[in-house]
């Protein structure tokens, strides 16, 4: 029994991708409105993505940028990776947990309001020359 589950813990290790990442969980804004500025830098060099995000007056421009900015310096400190060399290789949003408020309305009833959150993951990937 020992023996499989080694193998098993083998086999997930070396699927694993080792690709640099970061992820920020629980944004309060909703993805609807993160996956248009993700759309934005996709497939972009860092730099590129950078300068995007700067001048960029979406509503959840700074958090992608934040984002954007830890997955270079995961791999620059943590994967040895040269800055120049980098580009968004996968950048997407999930759907968090919804805060759940009520707004009354007439005849003492009350309509739900789901106040959305993001997960917002960046994955680089070095050029191939």
């Amino acid at each position: 029994m020992a023996s499989n589950m080694n193998k098993k813990v083998e086999r997930i290790a070396a699927n694993k991708d080792t690709r640099p990442y970061a992820t920020a969980k629980h944004i309060r804004i909703s993805p609807y409105k993160i996956r248009t500025v993700l759309a934005l830098i996709r497939g972009k060099s860092v730099e590129e993505a950078e300068a995007i995000l700067n001048y960029c007056t979406k509503g959840g421009s700074l958090e992608v940028k934040k984002v954007l900015m830890s997955a270079v310096a995961n791999a620059e400190h943590n994967k040895g990776m040269d800055r120049s060399d980098l580009f968004v290789s996968e950048a997407f949003a999930d759907g968090g947990p919804h805060l759940k408020r009520m707004q009354p309305v007439s005849k003492g009833r009350g309509h739900a309001i789901l106040k959305r959150t993001s997960h917002v993951t960046v994955i680089l990937d070095a050029k191939k020359i």
